[in-house]
């Protein structure tokens, strides 16, 4: 405001100035009268933003009484300032009533002055200046009018994108805590669900000499070891935030070091925990992507984890690789008596979001037989589509291994 006070002062000076200096044509009044013209056009300076329809009500008035006592070049110039402040900073509809009107009244008077005279060169003169006068101020005002607009149209369209990356980076953050929960739940659910199973067969039975035993603590002590090392990978990534890590180590934030051609170590966990167990990959081995490397084998992890919860011995596990997929299935018995070890309920789950994740399919429920046991039991069958690379060593496939602690339970350990 005080900016403003200042510019219509500084107006008023100047047109004071150009009065006294003669720019203006004699009609025989005294100086003072072409003043009050001048002093109505600053008036309008004075609004030209609060009210700039009025400013250009005032500038108009003011220009109109002007012409009758003068004019004179100050009030000319200070009006030329009324018409900009209404283009402006009023509304859009004037704006643009300003531009036509102010060049219809350039042609008209360039056209009235040589009619008048008589002379063909006065209405070019007369219309250059109606122009400068009238239509260049409108068309100034336009144009930053809609610089401003446009501005402000960017600067909508930035809040907006703001908004949609936040809401990006909110449903990133529940994604990755969703993923985080598969990881812990299937870690602490495999590792700690042996440990609890031979712990309590430790204790249980009062008949195991120092040898089983032992065996059986090596045993608790290596799914401890396993279990917190995982537990500090994922820790570690969670930590992670700008180093970049080794290739292979990462894929979307999921581990991948864990693959598919690891299962064997999974299967000889359940029979070290006291489970009969076997399996066999069918078809030829070959590399898969990273992602569907993880989601296969975290997927057996958990199913051969509910085997070792709920079910008895015993259990199977076939891998699959056809073309375009790889089919893991999964199967145990299942007895009268089913073990009692409390869980999240969250297996089942988790296990079709894995699969679901790599657009594969997961399912599960009763199976009349095994791949090799005929008898009532659960089958559990992930299909997870892969990429054909073309065939694969697969090396670490190896047979399951002989290293089978003779701990058998009667009828299997509950976790």
């Amino acid at each position: 405001m005080r900016r403003t006070v200042w510019g219509a002062v500084l107006a008023f000076a100047v047109g004071v100035l150009l009065i006294a200096g003669g720019a203006r044509l004699e009609r025989g009044v005294p100086e003072w009268v072409l003043v009050v013209p001048l002093a109505v056009t600053c008036a309008g300076v004075l609004v030209r933003r609060r009210a700039p329809v009025a400013s250009l009500g005032l500038g108009v008035v003011a220009v109109g009484l002007d012409a009758v006592v003068g004019p004179s070049l100050g009030t000319v110039l200070v009006f030329t300032d009324n018409l900009y402040a209404a283009a402006l900073y009023g509304p859009a509809r004037l704006a643009r009533g300003l531009l036509m009107g102010t060049a219809v009244l350039a042609i008209a008077a360039g056209a009235g002055a040589g009619f008048w005279a008589a002379n063909w060169r006065l209405p070019a003169v007369i219309g250059v200046q109606a122009a400068l006068v009238l239509v260049t101020p409108v068309l100034s005002a336009l144009l930053i009018r809609e610089q401003r607009d446009r501005a402000a149209v960017e600067r909508v369209r930035a809040e907006q994108v703001a908004r949609l990356a936040e809401l990006d980076r909110r449903a990133a953050i529940a994604a990755e805590r969703t993923r985080m929960a598969r990881e812990l739940h299937d870690l602490i659910a495999n590792h700690f669900s042996a440990i609890a199973i031979q712990s309590t067969a430790a204790l249980s039975r009062t008949d195991l000499d120092a040898g089983t035993v032992r065996k059986i603590m090596a045993s608790v002590r290596e799914n401890s070891v396993e279990g917190l090392a995982e537990l500090r990978t994922i820790i570690g990534l969670l930590r992670e935030e700008d180093a970049r890590p080794e290739e292979g180590e990462r894929l979307g934030g999921e581990v991948v070091r864990l693959r598919l051609a690891e299962v064997e170590v999974l299967v000889e966990r359940v029979v070290a925990a006291g489970m009969k167990g076997s399996w066999r990959v069918e078809g030829t081995a070959r590399e898969v992507p990273a992602a569907v490397d993880l989601a296969g084998y975290r997927i057996v992890q958990e199913a051969l984890t509910n085997a070792l919860k709920h079910g008895e011995s015993p259990v199977e596990l076939v891998v699959s690789y056809e073309v375009g997929r790889v089919v893991l299935r999964v199967w145990n018995a299942v007895g009268e008596e089913r073990r009692a070890l409390p869980g999240a309920g969250a297996g089942l789950v988790g296990m079709r979001e894995r699969a679901a994740l790599v657009g594969g399919s997961f399912e599960a429920g009763p199976s009349p037989a095994g791949p090799t046991e005929v008898r009532p039991g659960w089958e559990m069958v992930a299909v997870l589509p892969t990429e054909e690379r073309g065939p694969a060593a697969a090396e670490g496939m190896s047979g399951l291994s002989s290293q089978v602690v003779g701990l058998m339970f009667p009828r299997g350990a509950g976790s």
